[in-house]
């Protein structure tokens, strides 16, 4: 096909070469021959230019032609996937910088593709195989494993790098993981020389790692790595100049015992990783029937939390804080209650903190948004001059959009921001970052009190304290409960309450339980007393009896 295209381009130049000729002699024959003459020699002349013309068109396209047909067919078979294939011969000699050309083209394609593959299947930090890369592999040793013969995998979470990366930087955190990763990849190197088989290490993600041994002779192999690993991470980390201590939990499970899939696998020793995080960190967990039923137990507690919801069987109690001077509670802390169909009513010790863990505590602090927004409207409305305070977790508040749920529940029942109290413990006080700190300004500017809850349990920096949007600050009540007899408990109290007072905090004291308490407490110059020395928490017709000053709940006119 190629070489009739260039048979009609040979006939093409020819004919153009003809036809010039005939006009150029057509001009100037006249002038020199009869006009018989001239037309006689016009017209050979073009024929005779014309003949030449195509012969030498034809013989220089036929010469580079099979050439030009091998381009042709080497792009084609490069356009399916052949990079490979050096350029033939003939094609070098007839057309050396169109093959020059070609080389290089195929040797770029090549490069990028395997910049490509690097960066799909390699983590750019560490230099590993990356969750995609690692679970591949796994997968592949685990389809030729023979029988039931033993493997293990570890999950590996780094502990404190969070701190290290707000503190040091993002650039300071990759160097610390290019380290993590050469030190598990001589640990991996080791028991592969010692007869553990081929291993695989990778990246998940963040500062979760992964190991698998394809050959795990018994369980007290698969500790003595797990205690090779603690001891690698024993030694300091150098950065340029800072030296870094940063422990790891290790999970543990094993093949086929925990699961004979990878997915099974990595669940497992997830969950083995986390019981060690949980248990003090800086240690190894092996998966077992206990594990696995504990968290069948999760999973039935998150199923009857997301239920109680659906049925409406959660509550509000009400305790107040009450300003002995004024002889009057002037904040109503909302305390929310499980009434367990098949149970007596269920304290929130029992199930918040599972709440938090699983995520149904961002809907049911919802739900508790809105009964609190509700009730604040009707006691504002009736004239009753209490805030309602509402405890804020750490899981809600890392909603992106906390705070326009809040906002859009105030907007929705019509609530004086004067009206409502936030709650938020002191460790997470001082996590807090930017972000949060400028939506609970915010919210403070609209008249919104924010106050510090358990007080005294944490790590306080005065400092950033002094710098926070805090309206008010909630001594915890093991900061009181010696105060009557022990005097060093005395002047630890009464030192904490004079420093908060001098930053110009309001200070509440909780966990109340005795008049001795209070009456020791009221010498310190606090007045604002919570426990249940002062009133157990009650529901909201009870609540009001007592504290309302006449005022009974009436149901929002809509």
């Amino acid at each position: 096909m190629q070489s009739v295209t260039f048979k009609i381009r040979a006939a093409i130049i020819g004919a153009g070469a003809g036809t010039v000729a005939l006009i150029l002699a057509g001009l100037a024959g006249p002038r020199m021959f009869g006009r018989e003459q001239t037309i006689a020699y016009v017209l050979l002349f073009a024929i005779l230019c014309g003949i030449l013309s195509w012969a030498s068109a034809r013989r220089s396209i036929a010469a580079i032609a099979p050439s030009l047909d091998r381009v042709t067919a080497r792009l084609r078979a490069a356009a399916h996937g052949d990079l490979q294939t050096p350029v033939v011969a003939q094609l070098r000699r007839d057309l050396p910088d169109v093959a020059l050309a070609m080389d290089s083209l195929f040797s770029q394609v090549r490069s990028n593709l395997e910049n490509i593959h690097v960066l799909a299947m390699f983590d750019p930090v560490t230099g590993l195989p990356n969750r995609m890369s690692f679970c591949r592999q796994v997968e592949q040793l685990l389809a030729e494993k023979g029988g039931d013969d033993p493997a293990a995998l570890f999950f590996l979470d780094l502990d404190g790098f969070k701190a290290i990366n707000d503190t040091l930087g993002h650039a300071a955190g990759d160097q610390l993981l290019a380290r993590v990763a050469g030190r598990l990849r001589d640990i991996m190197m080791a028991q592969v020389g010692a007869g553990m088989g081929e291993a695989v290490v990778g990246r998940l993600a963040g500062d979760e790692f992964t190991l698998f041994f394809p050959a795990m002779p018994n369980r007290a192999a698969a500790e003595r790595i797990a205690r090779a690993i603690q001891f690698a991470f024993g030694e300091r980390f150098q950065l340029d100049d800072q030296s870094l201590d940063i422990g790891v939990s290790i999970g543990v499970a094993y093949y086929p015992e925990h699961g004979n899939t990878l997915t099974a696998l990595l669940r497992a020793a997830d969950i083995a990783m986390y019981r060690a995080k949980n248990d003090g960190r800086g240690r190894f967990e092996i998966f077992s029937n206990a594990l696995a039923l504990e968290e069948a137990g999760k999973a039935d507690m998150e199923r009857d939390l997301r239920t109680a919801l659906q049925r409406g069987e959660f509550l509000l109690q009400f305790q107040p804080q009450v300003d002995v001077g004024q002889d009057r509670a002037i904040v109503a802390e909302a305390l929310v209650r499980w009434a367990h169909p098949e149970r007596d009513v269920v304290l929130p010790g029992t199930f918040v903190p599972a709440a938090e863990e699983n995520g149904v505590i961002v809907d049911l602090g919802d739900w508790i948004m809105n009964q609190v927004c509700e009730t604040a409207t009707r006691w504002a409305r009736q004239g009753l001059d209490q805030r309602l305070a509402i405890n804020i977790s750490t899981r809600e508040l890392s909603q992106l959009d906390f705070f326009d749920r809040l906002r859009a529940s105030m907007e929705r029942h019509g609530t004086p921001a004067t009206a409502i109290e936030l709650e938020i413990t002191e460790s997470l006080a001082m996590e807090m970052d930017a972000r949060l700190i400028e939506q609970l300004r915010s919210l403070q500017g609209i008249g919104v009190r924010i106050t510090i809850d358990d007080f005294g349990t944490g790590y306080s920096n005065l400092t950033r304290l002094r710098d926070l949007p805090i309206d008010r600050v909630k001594i915890d009540r093991s900061l009181v409960r010696d105060i009557v007899t022990s005097a060093e408990a005395r002047t630890i109290c009464s030192a904490i309450i004079a420093l908060l007072q001098g930053l110009g905090l309001d200070v509440v004291i909780e966990g109340v339980e005795s008049q001795g308490q209070l009456d020791i407490l009221r010498v310190t110059g606090c007045t604002v007393f919570q426990g249940f020395h002062l009133a157990y928490p009650a529901n909201e017709l009870s609540y009001l009896a007592r504290f309302g000053g006449g005022y009974e709940p009436v149901a929002l006119e809509v």
